[in-house]
Parts: structure tokens; sequence; C-alpha cells
């Protein structure tokens, strides 16, 4: 499934990413679970965590140090939100 870009991303504490997509749906997605191991413990630094940026043309996110998460799983596996988040 080929899913809308994203065209706004937020952080929220813990470890929630708040995700605008084209189709005018918000998502929240929960990044604790990636948060294991040498490349994502990076992750657990809050201020780190907040440097992550929409790769250009909205297909995808990654961080500073190039950790990624697929933009399928994103999409996927986010869960729709409806209020103001």
């Amino acid at each position: 499934m080929l899913q809308p870009k994203i065209l706004s991303i937020r952080t929220r504490a813990p470890y929630f990413l708040i995700l605008e997509y084209e189709n005018h749906e918000k998502r929240i997605f929960d990044v604790s679970p990636y948060i294991s191991g040498s490349w994502f413990e990076e992750l657990k630094d809050e201020q780190y965590f907040r440097t992550v940026q929409i790769i250009q043309g909205g297909v995808g996110i990654e961080w500073a140090h190039g950790q990624d998460i697929a933009p399928h799983e994103l999409y996927e596996m986010s869960v729709r939100i409806t209020d103001k988040v």
C-alpha cells in the first residue's frame, strides 16, 4: 500500500510522533518499541529525539544521525487521532 506523504511531524513525550498526512489524517506513532539496541538507543535522549525531520518530498522521516522508521510502518502501525493534539 502506498501511504500518503507526510506534511508535518511533531514529537510528544515520552516517545511519540504526531504525523499529519496529505490526506488530512493526523496519526500518533509510538516509537518506544524501537528504542533498543545500539542503532536506536540514541532516541532515548529527549533532545535528540526532537531532531526528527521529514525526508524531502514527505516520503519518510529520519533523525540527525540517520535513524529512520519505514514509511509504511509509520502509517500502518500508527493510530488515527481526531482530537487536537
